[in-house]
């Protein structure tokens, strides 16, 4: 039955051993012993397993509860420091054949509008998105063997690294597209992706065929086993998550870590980021349908167990999130937040008209990434658009052992200086490039290695004067 080095979905997510999970946290939610038992483990900093979390995201006590948060946000500190990676979602298309439930893109909804970007649309939207400063994207497409094949794919990803407009160029393009073969995998990974995501949706498997009840995506074991394609397809960086809302949060909580512990027993190397969107409105899409929402409260506390439980891996929050919810998790474990998104098939280059409407979901927050980038600092965070790992080879494997390590802050830290130097230069507001600068010349005394801290000064001149991509 449960078993996290099988290769089969049914084993190394077991719903026996999920059920069993739950029942042992809820009968020792107030077992102070046991609590503190797995507190102190988790200050080791090597992290809990699913049984050992569940229990602290049962944990009832406020003074144990506190205690967690306090954790939660010393392990974000020494594992990523005060830096927050920005990204922005690129969707290429919604053309799509499955039925999801929860999801606009449902192949009967009739009033969406379905559009496919050409290539010079792919251009024209990479060049505003450049021009905003953003280096890394996600790209998003519906699944559609016919009007978005990984021919397609692998096309926009080599259009999208060739785009070089002023100072501007992508850096690394991450990629959320349906399941696929290890072929397919093998021809990401040939184009240079950075990293693949791919969310679960829900481990709960009689809901998963529920919400799925047409197309490719219905097929529960070939989309749970996708993240062990893409790794032998060659790809070292997988992402992984759930859409909150749909399944009881504590089930999923369970399955999220159970997939963690799946990767580590038999790739030796986690997720390298794990997601947490909640389920928003969208066209054809009322949440209040599905009785399984979880409130700011809960979320909090649900980033908080994540970050203690799996301390390496980087946790994602888009634009799906208000300012005042992404404010309040940005210290308990999120290390990487998208600004300026747009979830619409276009709309970066041009507005897209109301009555085109293509987006997947509503965006709670509207900001521009200059506004974002602002009220990081303002919070004493470094916006970082730095790809040094994904460009110098330190993934998978090799990025997750400086990671634990502690060793890799040696390298992000001035990275994200530097890119942040670029932003200013290039593209910030002159308030934002004030209290820019400031930040980071407080923030080098902060590099411990007087040789590294002489050079980072040296290129940081550099940028000034209009020199690009250094890197560590």
């Amino acid at each position: 039955m449960y078993n996290p080095s099988s290769n089969k979905a049914g084993e190394f997510i077991s719903h026996e051993e999920i059920m069993e999970t739950l029942a042992y946290a809820e009968a020792n939610k107030n077992n102070e012993e046991l609590i503190d038992k797995i507190i102190g483990k988790a200050k080791l900093k090597k992290g809990l397993n699913h049984r050992e979390a569940s229990v602290l995201l049962a944990c009832e006590i406020p003074e144990k509860t506190a205690e967690i948060y306090e954790l939660a946000r010393q392990i974000k500190e020494d594992f990523y420091g005060n830096r927050i990676v920005m990204f922005a979602p690129l969707y290429l298309s919604n053309y799509c054949v499955n039925g999801c439930v929860y999801c606009p893109y449902h192949l009967k909804n009739k009033h969406i509008a379905r559009k496919k970007l050409t290539q010079e649309e792919i251009r024209r939207e990479v060049i505003a998105l450049q021009d905003m400063g953003h280096k890394r994207l996600a790209l998003e497409t519906g699944e559609d063997p016919v009007n978005n094949p990984i021919e397609y794919v692998l096309e926009s990803i080599k259009t999208i690294y060739g785009i070089k407009h002023k100072n501007g160029e992508i850096r690394r393009v991450n990629v959320n597209i349906a399941a696929t073969t290890v072929e397919n995998y093998r021809k990401l990974k040939d184009a240079g992706i950075g990293t693949y995501i791919l969310f679960q949706e829900t481990y709960h498997k009689e809901s998963y065929e529920k919400l799925h009840p047409t197309g490719p995506k219905h097929d529960y074991c070939y989309h749970t086993e996708a993240m062990d394609r893409a790794m032998e397809g060659g790809i070292d960086d997988v992402g992984i998550g759930v859409l909150f809302g749909l399944e009881l949060y504590r089930y999923e909580f369970a399955g999220l870590l159970m997939h963690a512990e799946h990767l580590e027993a038999v790739h030796g190397v986690g997720p390298h980021t794990i997601s947490v969107p909640r389920i928003k409105k969208a066209d054809d899409i009322d949440p209040s349908q599905f009785d399984n929402g979880i409130d700011d409260d809960i979320f909090e506390k649900i980033v908080a167990c994540i970050r203690v439980a799996v301390p390496y891996t980087g946790m994602i929050i888009s634009t799906r999130e208000s300012k005042s919810c992404r404010e309040r998790v940005l210290k308990l474990g999120v290390s990487q937040i998208s600004g300026g998104s747009k979830t619409s098939v276009g709309g970066y280059a041009e507005e897209e008209p109301e009555e085109e409407n293509s987006s997947q979901f509503d965006v709670s927050d509207n900001r521009t990434l200059d506004q974002v980038v602002h009220w990081l600092m303002d919070q004493g965070f470094i916006p970082s658009f730095c790809t040094a790992c994904y460009r110098e080879g330190r993934t998978g494997d090799r990025f997750m052992s400086l990671c634990k390590s502690g060793q890799i802050q040696n390298c992000c830290h001035p990275n994200a200086l530097m890119t942040l130097k670029e932003y200013l230069e290039d593209y910030a507001a002159p308030d934002t490039r004030e209290i820019g600068g400031k930040l980071i010349m407080k923030e080098i005394r902060n590099i411990p290695r007087e040789k590294v801290r002489e050079i980072v000064l040296k290129n940081l001149e550099e940028i000034e004067q209009g020199k690009r991509d250094f890197r560590f």
